[in-house]
């Protein structure tokens, strides 16, 4: 590890946040609740308009279905990188070279730029307008919930591989 980042990574152990949520058992629960709770917006939200695209749930318009539900997984993620920066300040050197953390964080990165490349298509405007779903945007969707679906089974191998 590169000196001056495992020096920033020790002052953000450091820090009073850090300290904070390290020192209080109650205070490390509520934030790690508020973590999972922002992660199952993110995923509940997304993998039903996932499934949408795939086919399920056709009385309902994708039109109809994607604004509010892509506002719920925007929430969850503001609220996921919130919480997770605050729980990764507690141990930041730990996690820097836990593979579990760094999987999922890759995953979570790679199912923000599937998401946002796939709403920057013709394929998403075609899918919005009530045409029929185009393949891209179903292997788009399959995608997203294989990404994750990984990205939530890397975050439960985090404290094992401590």
């Amino acid at each position: 590890m590169p000196p001056l980042l495992e020096e920033f990574l020790r002052a953000l152990s450091q820090a009073a946040p850090a300290a904070f949520f390290r020192d209080s058992t109650v205070a490390y629960a509520t934030l790690n609740a508020v973590h999972i709770f922002s992660l199952a917006l993110i995923v509940g939200s997304i993998v039903t308009l996932d499934l949408r695209l795939l086919g399920l749930f056709r009385s309902f318009s994708i039109a109809s279905l994607a604004p509010p539900l892509t506002r719920v997984a925007a929430t969850g993620i503001y609220f996921a990188i919130v919480s997770g920066f605050l729980l990764f300040s507690v141990r930041p050197l730990a996690y820097t070279v836990n593979p579990a953390f760094l999987t999922k964080i890759t995953l979570v990165i790679f199912g923000v730029i599937n998401a946002l490349g796939l709403r920057t298509t013709r394929a998403w405007q075609f899918a919005l307008e009530g045409e029929p779903v185009p393949d891209s945007v179903r292997a788009a969707a399959l995608r997203s919930i294989l990404i994750w679906a990984g990205a939530v089974l890397a975050g439960r191998w985090i404290g094992f591989l401590q």
